[in-house]
C-alpha cells in the first residue's frame, strides 16, 4: 500500500484552496476569535483517575471502506453519551472517511460532552474552522507538521480555549510532540504510511511521554484485555472507532471494553428518599428503583413522599415497594394507588401470603443452606437472593441455588464486584444500595459509574 498519509494530505491541500478561495482566512480567523473562548473541555474531560474514552463516529476509512452503511450519526453520538464516553471524535474528512463538516456541526450542538475534530490539519485555516463548527479540540498529525507548526498551531488552539490532541507514531514525533508543547500526546497503534495496527506501539513508547502531559492510546483496541493493558501502562485516555461503529449495540460494546461484561443484566437502585435521589436515576435511567416502605429502617419513606417521588419519576423506570412483614391490605394499597409497580418482600412472608399481592413479587431470600428446598414452595415473579435483610453485605455466590426463575442479585455488590456478577453469575438484575451512597445518602457519581459497569438493555 502506497503512503496514504501524503495521498490524503495532498487532496486536503486542494481541498482548501477551493474553501478559502470562497472565504478568506482573515475573514475565518476574525469569525472564529469573535466568538467566547472555550475552556479546554477537552483536555479537562481526560483528566480523570480512571480511563477516559474518545469514542469515535466514523462511516468508512481507506483500510475499511465503508464501516457503517447506516449512518445515523447523530444518534451514535448520543448514544455514546449515554453510554458513558468522556468525548467524541467525529470525522470530518469527505472523501477517505466519507465525514462531513456538518456532522461535526450537529452533533456539537445536541451532545453535552466535548467533540474532537479528526482530520488532517494542514494549514491554520482549519483550526479557526473547527471553532466554528463546535469543535472542543483538534488533531494534529506529527508526520504532517514539522515542530515549529505544531507549535504555532497549539498558540492558535490555545488563542481560541479549544485542545490540541497532537499525534504521533514514533520516538522522533513524540520527541517532537513533547519539544512543541503539546499537553495531549495520542499515541497511534495504526501506521499512517500503510494502515497496518500494533495495538502494543502505544505502549512502549508511553516512558517517552511526561507525566504532566495526557497520554491517548489511539486504534487497533478491540477488547476488554486491550483495555486492562493499557490501564496498567498509565494509559489516560483511548480513542477507538472501528470496534464500536462496527458493534450493532454501542454501549453494550462500550460496557464490554470498560468492564468485560456483557450489559445485559438490569439495574435496581434501592433505598431511594429524596427529591435528588429521582433526579439522579431520571438521568441515569435504571430499569428499577426502590422504596422502603416498611417503618423503622434508615431508608424508610412514608406514603406521601413516595407519592411525590412517584410523580418525579420519569417514564421508563419501575418502581419497587420494599416490605417486611407488612399487612396485605397495607401492601396492596400502595400497588392500586399507583406509588408501587412491584413488590419485594423481605420477611418471613408465606407462599400464600404473596399470591394475595395485586402486583408482581419480588420474593427475597437470604442465601444459606436451607435455600434451594425453600424457593421450591414460592411461585413468585422474580426471586432476590441476599446475605440477609439489606445487609449491605456480599455473600458467596457459589450458594446461590439452581432456578429457572428471574432473579435480582443483592448484598454488597459494588465497584469491585459488579462486573463479575454481570459476568459470571447472569442474574436477571442487580439490587444496590449501600455501595452508591457517601456519608448515607445517594451519590450520582457512584450510581453512574455502577450503572456504565453494568449497562442495562
Amino acid at each position: 500500500m502506497s503512503n496514504i498519509l501524503n495521498t490524503i494530505a495532498e487532496y486536503t491541500a486542494e481541498r482548501y484552496k477551493k474553501i478559502t478561495a470562497l472565504k478568506p482566512l482573515e475573514i475565518i480567523k476574525k469569525e472564529a476569535l469573535s466568538l467566547p473562548a472555550g475552556n479546554f473541555e477537552f483536555e479537562k474531560a481526560l483528566k480523570k483517575e480512571e480511563l477516559s474514552f474518545i469514542c469515535e463516529v466514523k462511516k468508512a476509512s481507506p483500510s475499511k471502506g465503508i464501516i457503517a452503511k447506516d449512518f445515523p450519526y447523530l444518534k451514535i453520538a448520543l448514544e455514546y453519551e449515554k453510554a458513558g464516553a468522556s468525548c467524541i471524535s467525529c470525522l470530518t474528512e469527505p472523501k477517505w472517511f466519507l465525514g462531513s463538516d456538518e456532522y461535526l456541526k450537529e452533533i456539537s450542538q445536541k451532545v453535552s460532552i466535548p467533540v474532537l475534530r479528526k482530520d488532517f490539519t494542514i494549514s491554520e485555516y482549519q483550526i479557526y474552522e473547527s471553532k466554528l463548527l463546535g469543535a472542543s479540540a483538534v488533531l494534529l498529525i506529527c508526520a504532517l507538521l514539522d515542530e515549529k507548526t505544531i507549535e504555532k498551531y497549539i498558540k492558535i488552539c490555545d488563542s481560541l480555549g479549544i485542545s490540541a490532541l497532537v499525534e504521533a507514531h514514533n520516538e522522533a514525533e513524540i520527541k517532537s510532540a513533547v519539544s512543541a508543547g503539546a499537553r495531549i500526546i495520542g499515541v497511534n497503534n495504526r501506521n499512517l504510511k500503510d494502515f497496518s495496527v500494533d495495538v502494543n506501539n502505544s505502549s512502549k513508547y508511553r516512558k517517552l511521554i511526561p507525566e504532566n502531559v495526557i497520554f491517548v492510546s489511539e486504534s487497533g483496541i478491540s477488547s476488554h484485555r486491550d483495555i486492562e493493558a493499557l490501564a496498567e501502562n498509565k494509559t489516560d485516555a483511548v480513542l477507538i472507532g472501528e470496534t464500536l461503529m462496527k458493534a450493532e449495540d454501542k454501549s453494550k460494546m462500550l460496557a464490554e471494553l470498560k468492564y468485560g461484561c456483557s450489559g445485559k443484566t438490569k439495574i435496581k437502585f434501592c433505598g431511594l428518599r429524596r427529591a435528588q435521589d429521582i433526579d439522579y436515576a431520571n438521568r441515569l435511567m435504571p430499569d428499577f428503583i426502590g422504596f422502603i416502605l416498611s417503618p423503622g429502617y434508615r431508608r424508610s419513606i412514608d406514603e406521601k413522599t413516595a407519592a411525590a417521588l412517584k410523580e418525579r419519576l420519569a417514564k421508563g423506570i419501575k418502581t419497587v415497594g420494599v416490605f417486611v412483614n407488612d399487612d396485605i391490605s397495607k401492601i396492596n394499597y400502595f400497588a392500586e394507588s399507583g406509588i408501587i409497580d412491584l413488590v419485594q418482600l423481605h420477611g418471613d412472608e408465606s407462599p400464600s401470603c404473596c399470591e394475595k399481592i395485586n402486583v408482581p413479587v419480588i420474593k427475597a431470600f437470604k442465601c444459606n443452606e436451607e435455600i434451594s428446598q425453600k424457593i421450591k414452595e414460592y411461585d413468585t415473579a422474580f426471586f432476590l437472593f441476599d446475605s440477609g435483610t439489606g445487609s449491605g453485605k456480599a455473600f458467596d455466590w457459589k450458594n446461590i441455588p439452581k432456578t429457572n426463575k428471574p432473579f435480582f442479585l443483592a448484598g454488597g455488590i459494588s465497584e469491585q464486584n459488579a462486573a463479575a456478577a454481570v459476568k459470571n453469575i447472569r442474574p436477571y438484575a442487580v439490587d444496590i444500595s449501600t455501595s452508591v451512597e457517601t456519608n448515607g445518602f445517594k451519590d450520582y457519581y457512584k450510581m453512574k459509574k455502577l450503572t456504565e459497569m453494568i449497562r442495562y438493555e
